[in-house]
């Protein structure tokens, strides 16, 4: 198994190294987009904005390898938090094309219709409810735990394509699944033991 963790300026690479550590797995960080087509599996940890995670991306030729090579050997990618928002062809957030691996845009949490105390970003432990047919849920329990750092979210829960839901004064989907590609908005990495089990189903994928 060659899992290889890519390198775009915009993750958290290292809690991604050490969860798959405690799951017996030596990742690879992943600086060359060449080497991405010789990967079993490839993940993309990122934090910060749209438009300036997908210049990175594009600059050290990720996105055209991400397009082409996943694609084309149907490699295993799982995209973690901005990681999965690329995935969609566009964010409220900013103006950039992503990569249009799922139909759909991104929106900013609108939470004052919640008359609550909660604030935005969302941030902290909340729950995340699979659906049957999603492979990264296997095992876990209904509403697994998990932790968020993110303003922005995929409010559609009707499409094929979406696998886990979590509650933040609106429903939104946080888990997403097409073929060979996985996007959570969580970050499985800081998630303890639901982490570790849903890294388990991803490398099995």
């Amino acid at each position: 198994m060659k899992v290889s963790i890519i390198n775009s300026g915009y993750g958290n690479i290292g809690s991604v190294i050490n969860m798959l550590k405690k799951i017996g797995i030596e990742a690879a960080v992943c600086d060359d987009s060449k080497i991405i087509k010789n990967s079993s599996h490839v993940i993309l940890p990122g934090v910060g904005k749209f438009d300036g995670g997908l210049k990175k991306l594009k600059e050290r030729g990720f996105y055209d390898a991400i397009q082409n090579d996943v694609k084309k050997f149907q490699i295993p990618f799982l995209g973690i938090c901005l990681g999965m928002q690329f995935l969609f062809k566009h964010s409220d957030e900013g103006v950039s094309h992503g990569l249009d691996i799922i139909p759909g845009k991104l929106e900013k949490f609108d939470l004052k219709a919640t008359k609550s105390d909660l604030k935005v970003p969302h941030m902290g432990w909340n729950y995340v409810k699979f659906s049957n047919s999603s492979k990264l849920g296997i095992g876990l329990e209904e509403n697994s735990r998990f932790y968020f750092v993110h303003s922005y979210c995929y409010k559609n829960t009707k499409s094929f394509y979406c696998k886990g839901f979590t509650d933040y004064g609106e429903n939104f989907t946080s888990v997403i699944e097409n073929e060979n590609f996985f996007g959570v908005q969580f970050h499985p990495e800081k998630s303890l033991n639901f982490g570790i089990q849903l890294f388990k189903n991803f490398l099995k994928c």
